[in-house]
């Protein structure tokens, strides 16, 4: 039955999709489970809408969202969690870096290719950043953990999160902004296990 299938979702980066390297990679390491991961709109209060709906409909027992994804997922309340280089300024981010046209990096469900970054997308991410941390609870400090990469030079909210959540939910690894083979098995998969014990062993 698919009640009894463990599920995993995870919220993938800017320019990214649900195909991305890093869900092959779960989904590798994790045969057993059903790794869900949406594609996401460009609209970033569609998005959030999008995940909390999924998490509703699919009841995962942990989320992993890295960069952009990390965002959506620290607002994904009541669920565990971990957030991988999240970008919380993503405002900031696209108007200096990123306006205009841009080409999936990964091939979506929808077979769309391409997408736009305007003024009025910058402007919804800016409205959403002024709540996103609004349901910051001492429950929800115990459903998350943060990990940064050593050697990112895009963002670096660590100060950030540590002072939302506590120093000990942040933990450093040893690479960049983006994930690779090595960083998901040497640093995601064992915390994944961690905090899904029960479904182990």
């Amino acid at each position: 039955m698919d009640d009894d299938v463990k599920k995993m979702m995870y919220v993938h980066g800017f320019a990214s999709s649900g195909s991305s390297g890093t869900v092959m990679t779960l989904r590798r390491y994790f045969p057993d489970w059903r790794v869900i991961a949406p594609d996401l709109p460009v609209d970033p209060f569609d998005a959030l809408e999008l995940l909390r709906e999924v998490v509703r409909q699919e009841q995962p027992k942990i989320v992993i969202g890295t960069s952009m994804g990390g965002m959506y997922t620290q607002q994904l309340w009541g669920v565990p969690r971990i957030v991988v280089n999240p970008s919380f300024e993503m405002s900031r981010s696209l108007l200096f870096n990123h306006m205009g046209k841009h080409k999936y990096t990964a091939k979506r469900k929808d077979g769309v290719t391409e997408f736009r970054i305007d003024k009025n997308v910058v402007e919804r991410f800016k409205l959403m950043e002024k709540s996103q941390f609004d349901g910051v609870s001492d429950e929800e400090k115990r459903l998350v953990y943060a990990l940064f990469g050593t050697k990112d030079n895009i963002v670096n909210f660590r100060p950030l999160m540590a002072k939302l959540y506590g120093e000990e939910r942040c933990l450093w690894f040893d690479g960049e902004h983006r994930l690779n083979d090595t960083v998901v098995k040497k640093h995601i998969i064992p915390l994944i296990k961690e905090l899904c014990s029960d479904s182990f062993g």
